[in-house]
């Protein structure tokens, strides 16, 4: 099952305890994948249709436990697809509630933005890529919902997509908050879980590729220290050179890949690093010398 499907199988068996919340997040599955009807009686019909099990069981779900009214459910299979479609219908003034309920508060935020998402969002897998978006039919309708989403510190946006109108967060640290606000729990541990891996990760190469460089820029130093020295002595010999600067030629060649700190450890009058990264960049200062007599 995608991560997709994971949260929205959480959501799908989340109640709220509050009829104001069933109501707000109702109102949010019609908004997104549904149509109301008001007859000339008042009498209001209401139709769902979805593709995806969970969100069907979870509207009918909800409207059992708001209004105790029937509901029928119609499945057709696509021939071509194999997919089946589900049909949801109601009907009864009191769906009216439904169509005129209020989003105020926070817990009918959050369950309103959890309609949202079951009915039309999706989600990237986090391993790959961090995309949380929730697609609707109409730019009023999705202003609506990037104001709900942020009014939880979030910094939601909207992206045209032919006929549609994307609400989309990209932040790995703000898709765990929606899925926070949203009361995707479940959901939420398992992103975390990615997210700490994929940093562990990152870290780690960091480290390694930092180490390489120090090691590659520590590896050329010293090739061309030695190779500087060789021509030192190929051309005026050492016994022309100072004390010091004699004794870190012959270290250098006889330590060709030690790092500076033991090479001047091993000399018999010890120095630290940079006496000895002195003594050796006097040495090439003197091959290029040399070099361009």
């Amino acid at each position: 099952m995608s991560f997709s499907g994971k949260i929205k199988e959480e959501l799908a068996g989340h109640l709220a305890k509050a009829r104001h919340c069933n109501l707000a997040e109702l109102s949010a599955l019609v908004e997104m994948t549904g149509e109301f009807r008001t007859g000339e009686n008042g009498r209001c019909a209401l139709h769902i249709h979805t593709e995806n099990l969970a969100v069907a069981r979870k509207v009918f779900t909800l409207l059992q436990k708001t209004f105790n009214i029937r509901t029928d459910i119609v499945v057709r299979r696509n021939a071509v697809t194999g997919s089946s479609n589900y049909h949801i219908y109601a009907g009864g003034r009191e769906l009216l509630a439904v169509r005129q309920a209020i989003v105020q508060a926070v817990c009918c935020k959050r369950a309103y933005i959890r309609g949202a998402f079951l009915a039309s969002g999706s989600m990237s897998d986090p391993s790959k890529a961090y995309h949380f978006e929730i697609v609707c039919e109409e730019e009023k309708q999705a202003e609506h919902l990037k104001d709900l989403i942020n009014s939880f510190s979030l910094d939601a946006k909207i992206v045209k997509r032919k006929k549609s109108y994307v609400v989309y967060l990209k932040e790995g640290s703000q898709i765990v908050d929606v899925l926070n606000v949203m009361e995707a729990h479940v959901a939420l541990m398992e992103l975390e879980n990615v997210r700490i891996l994929k940093e562990m990760r990152n870290s780690v190469n960091r480290k390694v590729n930092c180490e390489t460089a120090n090691i590659n820029k520590t590896v050329s130093a010293a090739v061309k220290q030695k190779e500087d020295i060789v021509y030192i002595r190929d051309t005026i010999g050492f016994e022309k050179l100072p004390e010091g600067l004699r004794e870190a030629a012959l270290a250098r060649l006889q330590y060709p890949d030690a790092p500076l700190k033991e090479l001047g450890a091993i000399l018999e009058h010890p120095v630290g690093k940079s006496g000895i990264n002195h003594r050796l960049r006097k040495l090439s200062e003197m091959a290029e010398k040399l070099r361009e007599q």
